[in-house]
């Protein structure tokens, strides 16, 4: 079976999405599925406004169309809500065509951060778009309910995993004063690091990733110390030295970067938001509190092997099967396909 995925997040972007359908390719091959993407590179970009890291594509409607029919996919499924997410669901659309979406950002929370629009508009922008899916794939079960609530149809619930052969306990020492209490992800507005980085904790507070809000937070927290972005080992590396990880975040959908502190031994300090509660609930792998400095002082009492424990039960693999099962029980395979045979597309 192959899979169409598209997508306007991808590489060099370093964020949850990326990194979730990377997962999702790599775990689909164990089970004969081979995905294609869709993406950015395909076409002409331009700098996200307030973000320019992030660059959005210019999809023409032809173009679409072409590398359709050049991968020539059993299924499509469109993960985002840009520029490609929206010419891709207007040709299946006007095509008649089964398709699927995920739900993955948080956008009404995401652009009030930087732009004064009421949420209730976004809030039906979404909708909008998510309507013809035949499902809407969510990643935890309060998040599923929380769209439907909100008027969407046909959600589903697509669980995420975590790589434990790469994130896991080991012995390293970062050389910093102790308890070192770690943060990762986009180094960005709606992460709320600010929460984090105005906390009076002992020891010292670490930053991992990139973003436009970079430069002012090192400039106005001159004791915390900025890794930038880190991958692989490295990043396993720096999880598994730290001793709390702190999630100040209150607009993640799920907060890949949770699994993989918890694969690494290291307890979680968060406020008690969807996310984190949702990946945590009552599991005594962390502390969530309103209060986040009592949450990280509680976390430090947490034993590392319960982390460890908790995220062995999240598996890409299992991931993947939700994700295809999903897939296969909305009959979301186009017209003559069985999810074995080539189709034969025309742009």
């Amino acid at each position: 079976m192959r899979i169409l995925v598209a997508t306007d997040a991808w590489h060099p972007q370093v964020n949850g999405v990326v990194r979730t359908l990377t997962k999702l390719a790599d775990a689909g091959k164990s089970l004969g599925v081979e995905f294609e993407f869709l993406t950015p590179q395909s076409f002409r970009t331009f700098a996200m406004p307030s973000y320019r890291d992030v660059r959005l594509a210019m999809p023409r409607p032809a173009r679409i169309a072409k590398l359709i029919a050049e991968a020539q996919p059993d299924s499509i499924h469109i993960a985002t809500e840009g520029p490609i997410g929206l010419m891709v669901r207007r040709y299946c659309h006007q095509r008649k065509l089964p398709f699927t979406t995920s739900f993955h950002t948080r956008f009404p929370e995401y652009v009030r951060a930087r732009v004064p629009v009421p949420g209730s508009l976004i809030w039906r922008a979404l909708r909008r778009f998510h309507a013809p899916s035949r499902a809407v794939m969510a990643a935890t079960p309060a998040l599923a309910c929380e769209l439907t609530e909100r008027g969407f149809g046909n959600v589903v619930l697509w669980p995420r995993g975590v790589d434990t052969h790469l994130f896991h306990p080991r012995a390293i020492d970062l050389c910093l004063p102790a308890p070192v209490f770690l943060s990762v992800g986009r180094v960005a507005v709606e992460k709320n690091l600010e929460a984090f980085l105005d906390l009076d904790l002992p020891g010292t507070k670490v930053i991992v990733g990139d973003g436009p809000a970079r430069a002012s937070l090192e400039e106005a927290y001159p004791d915390a110390i900025f890794l930038g972005e880190k991958h692989g080992e490295e990043l396993a590396d720096i999880y598994a030295a730290a001793d709390v990880f702190v999630f100040p975040s209150k607009t993640d959908t799920f907060g890949l970067v949770l699994l993989e502190a918890l694969a690494s031994g290291l307890p979680v300090a968060a406020f008690p938001v969807k996310g984190p509660r949702d990946v945590i609930g009552d599991a005594p792998v962390g502390a969530l509190d309103h209060d986040l400095r009592t949450a990280c002082f509680a976390a430090l009492d947490v034993p590392r092997q319960d982390c460890v424990e908790f995220a062995a039960s999240y598996t890409w693999e299992a991931s993947a099967r939700v994700f295809v099962d999903s897939i296969l029980a909305v009959g979301a395979v186009l017209p003559g396909r069985n999810g074995t045979e080539q189709p034969r597309f025309v742009a």
